[in-house]
């Protein structure tokens, strides 16, 4: 998960590129560098800001220029459904799959499949809850997929409880979930 610093150089990058959307390549470096970071730190930066195609690039003769993303929040919104909608349906056949497959696994497969399996469910499941949020507020336009989710995650769940080491694995994969509270919490 990436850190203050980490946003702080983005941000820095992103808005040199946007107040100087006419200076090439070499000439945004020595502006960045050293100042703000060193060559390899913006490089690196400005490949995540590429990557995440929160920025674009242009060549025009041998030089670059960045410039930022039109209609970026429109593209994340297509993209976070695109990314999300394939992870749902990527699941569902795990899903199937974990029915015959999950009773010849040792546990430590067994731990890292079930972790794995659900923590993309709630992945998705947030995936969807971020579009309701962002396309209508006031309605869940994905109600069919929380509630299909839902019944993934019980069904996941039901295969865990009904295996031979159950009292091995459900610990551990409760707490890899996030599911282990203080002593003192629950009262």
């Amino acid at each position: 998960m990436p850190d203050s610093e980490t946003y702080e150089r983005e941000r820095i990058v992103f808005e040199m590129i946007k107040e100087n959307h006419d200076l090439h390549h070499n000439a945004l470096i020595k502006l960045i560098v050293p100042q703000y970071m060193a060559k390899t730190t913006f490089e690196k930066t400005r490949d995540s800001l590429l990557e995440k195609e929160i920025i674009n690039v242009k060549t025009q003769g041998n030089k670059k220029f960045y410039f930022s993303t039109i209609n970026y929040e429109e593209k994340l919104q297509h993209r976070i459904e695109h990314s999300t909608n394939n992870l749902f349906h990527d699941l569902k056949l795990q899903i199937k799959r974990l029915d015959t497959d999950y009773l010849h696994k040792d546990i430590d497969e067994k731990i890292t499949l079930a972790n794995f399996i659900l923590k993309n469910l709630i992945r998705t499941d947030t995936g969807f809850t971020i579009l309701d949020s962002y396309k209508n507020p006031k309605k869940t336009l994905y109600r069919d997929e929380h509630l299909e989710i839902q019944q993934l995650i019980h069904h996941v769940f039901q295969i865990i409880q009904k295996d031979k080491d159950f009292e091995i694995i459900f610990p551990t994969i409760a707490s890899n979930l996030g599911f282990s509270f203080p002593q003192n919490f629950i009262r």
